[in-house]
């Protein structure tokens, strides 16, 4: 797998997190990867003939949307296949989807059914491009034209930054009386934009937390790195690995086929 970054606009990136190319080479007919959750919403732009991907065993043609918020996705891409992928922000993605995000929670829908009429004209656009760069632009402007006017939501914009200061270890009840919402306030908030509730959202970032400690800290004791995670004891350090990767934090480790 070829992947390679492109340089943000200013006016998008209070909004988007990433954008890169995605083009599957090598030997191999299809390769084959388990996608951690992160709370991220994803945009997959399909420039080839080639189908764009297999995901959790259902074949996708042309561009789709990756809703991975709390869950792994299986992807396979095909030889000669080729993407541009942009991933948002936690929250982001809704001011351009303008939808509830709770609707598409773990789920890969097709891109035309987001956005109606725009995929035919925006693929063949992308088709006809010698060069990622130019990809780029053109994708970022149809973003630009795509971002509503309507102002992100600060009382969960609030949340969202203590979540990532405390790395997801901080109690609902603690936000809710922060932003001087009530619990309920607060999750229907959350589905609305995020599409997670506050309690799910807080548990991912706790999973990503410890992910990070992984990568960058192999040397690190499995038990220490749950408890600078934040989680109460290793059992539901373990329980969480289970349930976000289907593997054992071991497992993740040692696995070559699954990205962190």
């Amino acid at each position: 797998m070829h992947v390679r970054s492109y340089i943000i606009l200013p006016q998008l990136r209070n909004y988007v997190k990433s954008i890169c190319s995605m083009e599957c080479e090598g030997g191999a007919d299809w390769s084959q990867v388990r996608v951690l959750p992160d709370t991220c919403v994803e945009l997959f732009l399909n420039y080839t003939s080639t189908p764009i991907a297999v995901i959790d065993q259902e074949l996708y043609k042309r561009s789709i949307v990756c809703f991975r918020l709390s869950r792994p996705v299986d992807v396979q891409m095909r030889k000669g296949s080729g993407c541009l992928a942009v991933c948002f922000h936690p929250g982001m993605a809704y001011l351009f989807f303008r939808m509830p995000m709770h609707l598409f929670k773990d789920t890969t829908i097709n891109f035309f059914d987001v956005w109606n009429g725009a995929t035919s004209e925006l693929e063949d656009k992308l088709a006809g491009i010698p060069n990622d760069e130019g990809r780029s632009a053109v994708v970022q402007d149809f973003l630009l034209r795509q971002l509503t006017l309507e102002k992100q939501d600060l009382q969960v914009a609030y949340c969202l930054g203590k979540a990532q200061l405390t790395r997801g270890s901080i109690a609902v009840r603690k936000l809710a009386e922060e932003t001087g919402l009530s619990q309920r306030q607060l999750s229907r908030r959350f589905h609305q934009s995020i599409g997670l509730s506050p309690k799910e959202y807080l548990g991912v970032c706790r999973f990503n937390s410890s992910l990070q400690y992984l990568a960058n800290y192999p040397d690190m004791s499995l038990t220490e790195i749950a408890h600078l995670s934040g989680y109460y004891d290793q059992a539901h350090f373990i329980r969480d690995y289970k349930v976000y990767t289907g593997h054992s934090p071991g497992e993740v480790v040692a696995a070559s086929h699954i990205l962190f």
